[in-house]
């Protein structure tokens, strides 16, 4: 038995003197705050997730090692020649890879045709970058739709509609009030007058 916990002598209590833990406890939580505070601009506006480039330039080579593999997987299964099994692939290789580059140089399209318009493809939950990539691209294509600016920020219309509503109190209260008529009677209510 630990120092300070339970009976200082289990003699004469009707026990054992094992101490169990109060699971019905609850600790009370931490008042530190783990989040930013809700006054920074920064984490008002919505950041979308930027891809890695690098991991999405490595999925496209993959995809063409695929290719390039079921190629040379066929070629084997007919009994070509190595050399000219390795000289389809590399001739397959060389003309996806600069279909790669062609199709990244026009556009950030894919080679394969889609020009981005259509059915939104499917992805499966490891694939994030890809997700991001397509996320940013549809959110530019709806931007362009829109014709919204590229240096519009979020709540701009908000901050202005802010402006003009003071910019109105302000001039209403530099003008005098119109509660008084100018022999000083006041003015009636459309209800005082029966």
């Amino acid at each position: 038995m630990s120092d300070n916990v339970g009976l200082s002598t289990p003699r004469g209590s009707g026990t054992s003197g094992y101490v169990q833990r109060n699971l019905a406890h609850q600790r009370p939580r931490d008042m530190a705050a783990p989040y930013l505070p809700r006054n920074d601009a920064d984490s008002m506006r919505h950041k979308p997730r930027q891809p890695d480039k690098g991991l999405l330039e490595h999925d496209r080579k993959r995809e063409v090692e695929v290719k390039v593999f079921e190629l040379r997987d066929k070629l084997e299964e007919e009994e070509v020649d190595e050399d000219e099994i390795e000289s389809r692939c590399d001739e397959l290789r060389k003309k996806l890879l600069a279909d790669l580059e062609k199709s990244l140089a026009g556009n950030g399209r894919r080679g394969d045709g889609s020009s981005g318009v259509g059915p939104r493809r499917n992805f499966k939950m490891h694939q994030v970058h890809e997700l991001a990539d397509a996320k940013i691209k549809e959110s530019e294509r709806l931007r362009q739709a829109l014709k919204i600016s590229k240096d519009y920020e979020e709540g701009s219309h908000w901050k202005k509609q802010e402006e003009r509503l003071k910019k109105g109190l302000e001039q209403d209260a530099d003008r005098p009030h119109e509660g008084t008529r100018g022999n000083g009677e006041r003015e009636r209510d459309s209800r005082d007058s029966y």
